[in-house]
């Protein structure tokens, strides 16, 4: 019996979150969460381009992607990182930046070889 794969190994199962993080609005919405933690919909409207419809529209996004989740505070709604999910991503590109460095490195072992005499 083989064992089952974690959600988010394979390396397409992080698509939509690269996709969603495509986006420079929910770029810049990820790395206010990231560095000022858990905000309302106003708080993340501040400083932006769009309105407060427009940035609710994008964190939904997000969090179809799993990459953050919102909560009731009151009369706002809060959102927060998905830590988790976001080692998820981050390890999918470490994966991409290592098979990408194994194969410039077989590219430039097969053109030294061809360069010597």
């Amino acid at each position: 019996m083989t064992p089952r794969a974690r959600p988010g190994a394979r390396l397409q199962d992080n698509a939509p979150a690269f996709a969603a993080l495509g986006d420079p609005t929910r770029l810049r919405l990820v790395a206010r969460l990231c560095e000022r933690g858990p905000l309302s919909i106003a708080r993340l409207a501040d400083g932006v381009t769009v309105s407060r419809q427009a940035v609710a529209k994008h964190l939904r996004a997000l969090q179809e992607a799993g990459l953050v989740h919102g909560s009731r505070a009151g009369r706002e709604s809060v959102w927060a990182l998905r830590p988790a999910r976001l080692v998820q991503v981050r390890r999918a590109l470490e994966r991409i930046s290592s098979d990408w460095d194994a194969a410039l490195g077989r590219l430039r072992h097969m053109v030294e070889d061809e360069e010597e005499p």
